[in-house]
């Protein structure tokens, strides 16, 4: 039965549908080759979207529609409202680059990105099993088409096809687990689920098998090890355009992907959960900073990079439940501070990434690390921006990067755990040896010889965009009250739903 909210749940996302199809159709009568129509018609409808959800978000409400299958709630309308504007700002930064790579023949870069950003819409909003799993089709869905736009360039195909492959896998994970926990609990509503595990009447070792799965399939969606084959070799491999979409927004999904099934709907199960979540952060932390040591190509070391990041997010999740006790106080602190994590990461990954599209020309990728070299004589502003975005990466006050990982180990110490304070000296030695390779280049910028005499140009609006998001980073770290009380308040209306 269709509720009264039903309709009101999901405005925003039929408002993305029917304008994602329209864009198609009038994109089928734009003669420009940069699809300046289509472009100008895409950023309207997110422009528009944006304020919607932010509209959502600001009034607190939560709401359910469409039999539960839906909700509307505080945390999943500022995250679909960051995910706009991070899809705004990639686009910014990707259409000059794609349109001199001949990506721009028809306007499948833009109608898929709004469907991307649709299927993003439905994971976050999901309060059914099967509603977050189709969301999630569609966003990869649109990923693998997104990564092989470039038809005529094997690299980029190749990294298409490993993309599938892998993707279509961690899918049949998630399913898997899902339909395991469907069997045992009878419901495929998350607030059933959770009723039905707390009334301790299931079997525990078939809840766990289940969950084994679909914290597999989950890990494979944020890119952390032992599920993060795909990461490297898709950053590295797929235009630098679509790299930053893949890098960017959808990390806001795939946490509140992570936020509705094992908070909301496992929760009595943390304490299961949440030792493969330490297994799994620790394993990133140290795979992603080891690794990225070894990098000479940038796309590849910010892949490395964002692995190691996801392991700080882990770790912010898995510290909310302290020894079987759930304390409001213990949880808000936790994930408040993963969301603060995860959003101001986005926010970091946009501008470094945009840097590099920034740096990019006709023939030429600009994503090795020597590639910057010389840049602060070739343009100062550029560089500071990048040395910003690394700072940040590094956790080097006062950058927000740095405030991200305190908050995370406050919550770890917090705990009064000896294990999680022990998790925190550990990922503090980890971002140590990080620090390193994000230094590295800093130096190259500053310190080596430019290769090429080349001035740096972009658009007004790609400078623009660019220079407000790297001084955001800086911004947010001098001032973070306002988006960490935000990121509570927002986590806390959630969990009161």
């Amino acid at each position: 039965m269709i509720d009264n909210f039903s309709w009101l749940a999901v405005y925003p996302e039929i408002t993305l549908l029917v304008m994602a199809c329209v864009i198609a159709l009038v994109d089928l009568g734009v003669t420009s080759a940069r699809r300046t129509g289509t472009y100008v018609l895409t950023m309207l409808t997110l422009l528009v979207v944006a304020v919607m959800q932010g509209m959502y978000a600001a009034s607190g409400n939560t709401f359910y529609g469409w039999g539960n299958m839906v909700v509307s709630d505080a945390m999943g309308n500022w995250l679909k409202c960051f995910a706009t504007v991070a899809m705004m700002v990639t686009l910014v930064y990707g259409r000059p680059y794609a349109g001199d790579r001949d990506m721009l023949r028809g306007g499948e870069l833009f109608t898929m990105s709004l469907l991307a950003l649709l299927g993003m819409f439905i994971m976050i909003s999901g309060n059914n099993f099967l509603v977050i799993y189709l969301g999630l089709e569609l966003l990869t869905l649109s990923s693998y088409a997104l990564v092989a736009l470039r038809r005529d360039h094997a690299t980029s195909v190749e990294a298409a096809m490993k993309y599938f492959v892998l993707g279509a896998m961690a899918s049949g994970f998630l399913l898997y687990g899902m339909s395991m926990l469907y069997g045992a609990t009878g419901s495929l509503d998350i607030g059933e689920v959770f009723k039905a595990i707390n009334s301790g009447q299931i079997k525990h070792q078939v809840l766990v098998f289940g969950l084994v799965f679909v914290v597999a399939g989950l890990a494979f969606k944020l890119g952390v090890v032992p599920f993060h084959m795909w990461v490297p070799d898709v950053y590295q491999g797929a235009p630098s355009a679509i790299t930053i979409l893949i890098g960017g927004a959808p990390k806001l999904a795939a946490f509140a992907m992570t936020i509705r099934l094992l908070v909301d709907g496992l929760l009595p199960l943390a304490i299961d959960w949440q030792q493969m979540l330490m297994v799994l952060a620790v394993a990133s932390l140290l795979i992603g900073n080891l690794a990225g040591l070894q990098q000479t190509n940038l796309k590849r070391m910010l892949a490395y990079s964002t692995i190691s990041q996801m392991g700080f997010v882990l770790l912010g999740l898995m510290s909310g439940v302290v020894d079987g006790k759930v304390d409001p106080a213990t949880i808000e602190n936790a994930y408040s501070s993963a969301m603060f994590y995860v959003v101001t990461y986005v926010l970091t990954a946009l501008a470094s990434f945009g840097i590099i599209l920034l740096l990019a020309r006709e023939g030429f990728e600009s994503d090795e690390i020597s590639d910057l070299a010389g840049l602060n004589q070739r343009s100062p502003l550029y560089a500071g921006v990048m040395a910003i975005c690394l700072f940040s990466m590094a956790g080097i006050p006062p950058l927000v990067g740095f405030y991200a990982k305190l908050s995370v180990l406050q919550a770890l110490v917090a705990s009064g755990s000896s294990l999680y304070i022990g998790l925190a000296v550990f990922a503090v030695v980890m971002s140590l040896i990080g620090a390193f390779y994000y230094l590295r280049v800093v130096k190259v910028m500053y310190f080596d010889e430019p290769i090429t005499a080349t001035s740096v140009s972009a658009p007004l609006d790609v400078r623009v965009v660019l220079t407000v998001n790297g001084a955001l980073v800086l911004l947010l770290g001098i001032l973070p009250g306002g988006l960490m009380a935000l990121c509570a308040d927002a986590i806390v209306r959630a969990l009161a739903s």
